[in-house]
C-alpha cells in the first residue's frame, strides 16, 4: 500500500517555474519531464495500491500524479487545477492520457483549455474523486480504506491494477488473454483457496497476501 500526500498546505503545487521559465533549451525540457514523468509510471506500474490523500491544492503536474492513482480521498479544502495553459505548456506527466480517460472528453478539454480550478465536491461529481471528507478527518479515512484493502488478497488486486492499467488500450481479445494468464496464477494462491473455503464455511476470509 502506498499513500500519496502533500507535506504542507499543498498536496502539490506543480512544477517549478524556476525550471519551467522558458530558458531552458528543447532537449532539456524534453529529459526533464521524461524524468519526472518516471513517477507517473511508478505510480501506475507497481502492484500495489497508490491512495491520493488531497490536502489542499492539486495543481498542474501534482494534479496529473492524482488521476494516476487508484484512490483518491480529498479534504473539502482541496483545490484541483491543469494550470498548463495559463503560463502556455501541455498537460503533462500523464495529464491528457487520464483526465479525458476519468472525466471524458469534453469535459477534459473544458479543464485543460480554460485552466479553471474545481473544489474537492466538482471532483467527487465528475469522477476525479471517490470521496470527499473533512480536512480533520482526512487521516482517518485514508487509513480506514488503506486498512481494508490490507486485509484482502494482495496478488489478486496487484494482478487486477495491472489488467485494468493495461486493458484500457486493448481490444477484447488482448484483455481477455491476459484475464486468463493472471487468472490462472491467482488460482494457485493461498489466498483463493481461502477464500473458497471461506464461503463454504460462510465466514470472513482470513487473506494471507500469499
Amino acid at each position: 500500500m502506498v499513500i500519496l500526500t502533500g507535506a504542507g498546505r499543498a498536496f502539490s503545487a506543480g512544477g517549478d517555474l524556476n525550471i519551467l521559465d522558458g530558458s531552458i533549451g528543447p532537449s532539456a525540457a524534453r529529459d526533464y519531464v521524461l524524468e519526472v514523468s518516471e513517477i507517473t509510471k511508478l505510480i501506475c506500474n507497481m502492484e500495489k495500491p497508490v491512495i491520493a490523500a488531497v490536502n489542499g491544492l492539486a495543481i498542474g503536474g501534482g494534479l496529473s500524479f492524482v488521476l494516476a492513482a487508484d484512490f483518491v480521498i480529498a479534504s473539502s479544502e482541496a483545490k484541483f487545477c491543469q494550470a498548463f495553459v495559463q503560463v502556455g505548456l501541455v498537460p503533462d506527466l500523464g495529464g491528457t492520457y487520464f483526465l479525458p480517460r476519468i472525466v471524458g472528453m469534453l469535459k477534459a478539454k473544458e479543464l485543460i483549455f480554460t485552466g479553471k480550478t474545481i473544489d474537492a465536491f466538482e471532483a467527487e461529481r465528475i469522477g476525479i474523486v471517490n470521496k470527499v471528507v473533512d480536512p480533520g478527518s482526512l487521516q482517518e479515512a485514508v487509513e480506514q480504506l488503506s486498512s481494508q484493502l490490507a486485509q484482502g488478497p494482495s496478488s489478486a488486486i496487484g494482478l487486477t491494477k495491472s489488467l485494468l492499467n493495461r486493458n484500457i488500450n486493448r481490444c477484447l481479445d488482448e484483455a481477455l488473454e491476459d484475464e486468463a494468464f493472471a487468472q490462472s496464477i491467482c488460482m494457485q494462491t493461498q489466498d483463493h483457496r481461502e477464500g473458497v473455503r471461506a464461503v463454504r464455511e460462510k465466514r470472513k476470509p482470513r487473506f494471507i497476501g500469499a
